[in-house]
């Protein structure tokens, strides 16, 4: 054992003497013995499947975790919990459960955790709601933890390009028109994704692991690993080790999630051009904390911190380049005083400790805060009378040409029609097109626009065409995009009265989003009813989702309505 441990102290411990017997003689059941039974007892809350390729490969990484914590003298047990793949759900009905399911995975956590009675919590993932998830059930049961974060894939190869899995959706169109061969396509089809681990662009699923790792909630140079590899299960190995020593030294989340961590995380995320969608999990992050993250932070830190990495689909640079180049140590130690370096970390070290080593080993990956990809950073929140609590837009993947804009409103009563219109030439350079009831109550769940909007890179309409809905968009979208428009339009939210051919205006620099209808008029319409589509079948997404989800702006979390309490 690395460090002397009171049992007696332990979470673990803490049951009547009848039931710990009882508990002991149920561990023994299955083959612990009593001196397994004499060490810390160590969750390993692991979310391995066989559905998504980030995760296909964890239970060679739970196995490092422990190897670990047997080596530190603690006693793993394992549990898997479920998780959704963003990629399988896109463009279908499976993605109305997405954004859910991190509230469902959040409370599967706390309840394993808390009624199992442990003293610790590795937790192991790698993708978009499931590490957002984890991160908040061990903000919620406060029990010594880390988090191991699962790595990137490979980037894959067509024709000598270096490509990647949204690729395929891009070149869609290109296939369906006849200016792509089905052998051309289907060689896209075998070669974009060429192993297991999160698709390799900045998408959501990179942005939380690179963002575990600012929190302080994952050992040094996790964020940024490939999934295939001797390092990751190193850093797992590690990991395993290292939570026996928090077990010992009492260090729990709330010691290490603070206000200055999530400022931290904030200002990586501006600096690596992160996913729209942290703006949905960090202020949920918070909220399990009892802190508030207001959706004005976003600009404050975009304007003090500069987009230094630019790993946007298309820019030429993937994760493996960001590893490459040093890391999310790399960038941190470039952001020198723009973050907190007092903060406390896993490693049982400061943010500045941590950092003592890292230096940039690619500037042209990784720029200086004197010669940044883009002057600020990535996020820019948008108000106006189209979006009074808030609109948000990646301003870093948008082209100088489509900063601002305005054009004629073609409106869509979900992502189903608007990819119809699209395919068949009804989209044209110049409009706006406008997606509604894809909200969190109206989708229900806040769909992803993505397929819609990769379609419409692979079209070349990115530079000409803007996209604004209260759904939301994958990490991996660019383009003048405004996703999370609040109110969402079930809601009574104004975009629910925009009509065809309305002008609407944005300016991301002036943070405006503009309906130019005169307040008199749009007083005077009443807004859209809900659209007819395919049912979905009843249970937690219809009957309870709608009724409990909070406002995106505040992180779409469950809450009782006042009016029920």
């Amino acid at each position: 054992m690395s460090k002397k441990i009171d049992l007696s102290r332990l979470n673990s411990r803490q049951v009547p003497e009848d039931s710990y017997y009882e508990r002991r003689a149920l561990f023994k059941s299955m083959h612990f013995d009593d001196a397994d039974l004499d060490r810390p007892f160590i969750a390993v809350a692991n979310s391995w499947n066989e559905f998504i390729p980030g995760h296909y490969h964890l239970r060679k990484v739970a196995q490092a975790v422990k190897t670990g914590i047997w080596q530190a003298g603690g006693m793993p047990v394992e549990f898997n919990h479920i998780g959704a793949c963003d990629g399988l759900a896109d463009g279908n009905l499976g993605m109305h459960w997405i954004l859910p399911s991190r509230d469902i995975m959040a409370a599967a956590i706390e309840m394993m955790v808390q009624s199992q009675r442990v003293d610790g919590v590795v937790a192991i993932s790698t993708c978009d709601k499931i590490v957002p998830a984890q991160l908040m059930a061990l903000a919620r049961i406060d029990l010594p933890a880390i988090m191991v974060t699962g790595g990137y894939m490979l980037p894959g190869n067509f024709q000598g390009q270096t490509v990647e899995a949204s690729y395929i959706n891009e070149r869609y169109p290109d296939w369906k028109q006849g200016r792509l061969s089905d052998a051309e396509f289907k060689a896209i089809e075998d070669e974009v994704c060429p192993t297991c681990g999160a698709c390799c662009s900045m998408g959501t699923a990179n942005t939380m692991c690179c963002l575990t790792e600012a929190l302080g909630m994952s050992l040094p140079g996790n964020g940024a690993v490939a999934a295939v590899g001797s390092k990751l299960l190193r850093l797992a190995r590690a990991a395993g080790r290292r939570i026996v020593d928090l077990v010992a030294e009492d260090l729990r989340p709330s010691k290490i999630l603070s206000d200055q961590a999530l400022a931290n995380a904030m200002a990586v995320h501006a600096a690596i051009g992160g996913s729209t969608n942290a703006v949905i999990h960090l202020p949920a992050l918070a909220h399990e904390l009892g802190l508030e993250l207001p959706l004005e932070r976003w600009n404050q830190v975009s304007t003090k911190v500069p987009h230094l990495a630019n790993l946007t689909t298309g820019s030429g640079f993937t994760m493996l380049d960001l590893e490459l180049a040093g890391g999310i140590p790399a960038v941190m130690a470039e952001l020198g005083d723009k973050l907190n370096g007092e903060v406390l970390t896993v490693s049982g070290q400061s943010l500045a400790n941590n950092l003592a080593g890292a230096r940039n080993l690619n500037p042209q990956v990784i720029r200086t805060l004197q010669a940044p990809v883009y002057a600020q950073g990535s996020i820019a929140v948008l108000q106006g009378n189209l979006a009074p609590a808030g609109a948000v837009v990646k301003q870093t993947a948008v082209a100088d040409t489509m900063l601002s804009h305005r054009g004629p409103a073609k409106v869509f009563e979900g992502e189903d029609a608007a990819r119809e219109a699209l395919l068949a030439g009804g989209i044209v350079p110049g409009d706006v097109v406008l997606i509604r009831f894809e909200g969190p109550k109206g989708g229900p769940g806040m769909r992803e626009m993505y397929t819609f909007q990769t379609m419409l890179c692979g079209l070349g309409l990115d530079d000409s065409v803007a996209l604004v809905t209260d759904g939301r968009f994958s990490g991996w979208n660019r383009g003048p995009a405004i996703g999370h428009v609040s109110p969402e339009a079930a809601a009574g939210g104004p975009i629910a009265l925009v009509k065809e051919g309305d002008l609407i205006s944005y300016d991301i620099p002036g943070r405006r989003l503009t309906l130019e209808v005169h307040s008199d008029e749009l007083k005077a319409r009443e807004p859209a009813p809900p659209p007819e589509r395919p049912p979905l079948p009843g249970g937690f997404l219809t009957e309870l989702y709608p009724y409990l989800v909070g406002p995106v702006e505040r992180g779409a979390v469950l809450r009782i309505p006042k009016e029920k309490k």
